[in-house]
């Protein structure tokens, strides 16, 4: 199984990035499909996830400024980035969990510009 983050890059703040990750490999079920981030210093933190129910949970400092979205169809699943801060510069990772195994894509930097 492969994760394959993009779409990041430096943008201004109050700019807008829609970050992808599309997976590949046998994967039979998905339990969560997530977001996480880390910034220099810290620890790594979940952004943004689907659950097996298809409910989604935020980051109390992301609410309403980042939609996660997915297309099962092309094995995709997006973090729309919106209203964006200095403070939400970090590697972007993705994550999938297939109820056994944590699979991780290999980070995006986004850099916001104050």
């Amino acid at each position: 199984v492969q994760l394959q983050a993009s779409g990041g890059g430096l943008v201004q703040a109050g700019g807008s990035l829609r970050l992808s990750c599309a997976w590949s490999g046998n994967i039979f079920s998905i339990n969560v499909l997530a977001w996480y981030r880390q910034a220099p210093g810290k620890q790594r933190e979940m952004v943004a996830a689907f659950n097996a129910l298809g409910s989604t949970n935020y980051a109390n400092s992301v609410k309403g400024r980042f939609t996660i979205s997915r297309d099962n169809a092309k094995n995709t699943v997006y973090l729309q980035m919106t209203s964006l801060k200095p403070e939400d510069t970090a590697v972007y990772y993705c994550q999938l969990n297939n109820y056994r195994v944590d699979y991780w894509g290999q980070g995006t930097l986004v850099t916001v510009s104050s």
